[in-house]
Order: C-alpha cells, then sequence, then structure tokens
C-alpha cells in the first residue's frame, strides 16, 4: 500500500471525494523539520499534547508559495509565530504535526473548509472553491508516531 503522503482526488458529477494520506505524526523540531519536510505545496496539521498526554488539534493551514518546509517551521516555533493565542500554546505544550502533499489551491480550499467544519467548526473566513456541490473526505494515518 502507497502510503506517500499526498492527497488523491476523484469528481462524480458535483460531488468530490479527496483522499488525505498523512505523514507520520512528528514532535515539533525545527532540525527534523528541515530535513524531513518537503518546500511543496501542502495542507498541514498541528497538535499540542495537553497534561493528559492526550493530543489537540489547534491550527490547520495550508502552504503554497513557501512551502510546507517553511509554513511548519514559523508554525511551531514560538520565537517566530505571530499569533498570540498559538504562541502561547507552543510556549506551555510539546507541538506535533503532520502534512499532506496537494498540487491545487482550490483543492487546498475544499479540503481546508472540510476540515475546518468537522473539527474546528468555531473558525471563520474559510471557504470552499465552490466548484463542488459535496465534498468527502477519506483520512489515511501513518502507521506510527515519531519521536525525537
Amino acid at each position: 500500500m502507497d502510503r506517500t503522503p499526498v492527497v488523491h482526488k476523484q469528481v462524480r458529477g458535483r460531488n468530490v471525494y479527496y483522499t488525505v494520506n498523512w505523514s507520520r505524526l512528528k514532535k515539533s523540531s525545527k532540525y527534523e523539520i528541515v530535513k524531513s519536510v518537503p518546500s511543496e505545496a501542502g495542507i498541514f496539521e498541528l497538535y499540542y499534547m495537553d497534561f493528559q498526554k492526550k493530543l489537540r488539534l489547534f491550527h490547520m493551514g495550508k502552504s503554497w508559495y513557501g512551502g510546507l518546509r517553511n509554513e511548519i517551521r514559523v508554525r511551531t516555533d514560538a520565537e517566530l509565530e505571530q499569533d498570540a493565542a498559538r504562541r502561547k500554546l507552543l510556549d506551555t505544550y510539546d507541538c506535533w504535526y503532520r502534512w499532506s502533499l496537494v498540487s491545487s489551491s482550490d483543492d487546498m480550499a475544499d479540503l481546508l473548509f472540510f476540515f475546518a467544519q468537522t473539527y474546528l467548526p468555531r473558525q471563520t473566513g474559510v471557504h470552499a472553491s465552490g466548484r463542488y456541490e459535496r465534498i468527502f473526505v477519506n483520512e489515511v494515518d501513518a502507521d506510527k508516531i515519531v519521536t525525537i
């Protein structure tokens, strides 16, 4: 089975079906990010591990021009993060991340819209591309967590 962290898409009529193959979930380390995350377009998720050792999703994003490596590097470093709430989380908890390559900006918009509606319903300002009537997403997790 192909475990490449990339998004696949099928269109049937006015519906779209995405399969998101996620990278392995990794604890944030600027050195590991620079070594292992590609400088290509894609989507990513950030989690913090709370004091009960549960991972909590706190941010989803996309990277188009700067590439995933740069975006994840900035978003997981409290000294570089400009959003005060995310900076506080990064100062308090360990951060974890995962990503998947996506070569279309419109597909990224559809995926982030779906994830925002599903996992972060209070998040505003996320809009679908408008190309499809319904969006379906199947997420495929990598098989294990890698710690550094």
